[in-house]
């Protein structure tokens, strides 16, 4: 069992015959991990959780939030190879959006505090994080110096309990559950070229109020009864 795209990568190039199961995946058929998802073939299954798909629906909520803003920072790890998909599905959203993009990379955690302050520099708006490990480990961080900045921000579910002002996302414990699943389907006999990729089903919501205050931002009705939950 391994998880993100340099894991599976990495399992995948050492073998070809033992089964392999994804925990998470950003996007396995775009990276030729699975032929497809109703039909993996090969010895690659398990879960995608639709990065590049929830990186571009964050940007919606963040503008859905913030009717007025026009620039947003997107919050780059460029080592990480789903941001070749990420990036794209950001920026045909953000057309339709009608909100310009700002890239802003980062690849080590000590490099933060110089990218906020070139965000400020720049005079962002707010600030998204796409679907990105490395990112999500230093959410605290993050979530503090966009505080500092008075930039609004938007990152993965557990972003906002680290005081980010959205978190959105799947429930990645779940997926690891379903991992176990797909893991006994295989020791039972099961083949992974017929065990279709599972997809998540459910996305969570978080708001956190007590960040909105901070900021002096008052939280649309259109997204507060939405929220699965509210951080007071």
């Amino acid at each position: 069992m391994t998880a993100t795209t340099p894991g599976i990568r990495a399992a995948k190039n050492a073998t070809t015959t033992i089964p392999i199961v994804m925990a998470t995946s950003g996007d396995p058929v775009g990276f030729g991990f699975v032929a497809s998802l109703a039909r993996p073939g090969g010895n690659v299954t398990g879960s995608s959780l639709f990065a590049p798909e929830l990186s571009a629906k964050r940007l919606e909520l963040l503008k859905e939030t913030l009717p007025r803003a026009q620039r947003v920072a997107v919050l780059l790890n460029p080592d990480n190879s789903i941001n070749e998909r990420n990036l794209p599905a950001m920026e045909r959203t953000a057309r339709s959006l009608r909100v310009g993009l700002q890239r802003f990379e980062v690849r080590r955690p000590n490099e933060f505090k110089d990218v906020f302050s070139a965000m400020a520099k720049q005079r962002v708006d707010a600030v998204a994080l796409p679907e990105d490990d490395f990112l999500n480990a230093n959410r605290s961080g993050i979530a503090e110096l966009a505080a500092k900045q008075r930039l609004p921000s938007i990152g993965r579910k557990d972003f906002a309990e680290a005081g980010g002002l959205i978190g959105h996302g799947v429930d990645f414990p779940d997926l690891y559950r379903q991992a176990a699943i797909f893991v006994d389907k295989i020791l039972k006999g099961a083949k992974p070229a017929d065990l279709p990729i599972e997809q998540p089903t459910k996305f969570e919501l978080i708001v956190n109020m007590k960040t909105a205050k901070t900021l002096g931002l008052t939280i649309p009705q259109s997204v507060l009864p939405r929220a699965d939950q509210i951080i007071e």
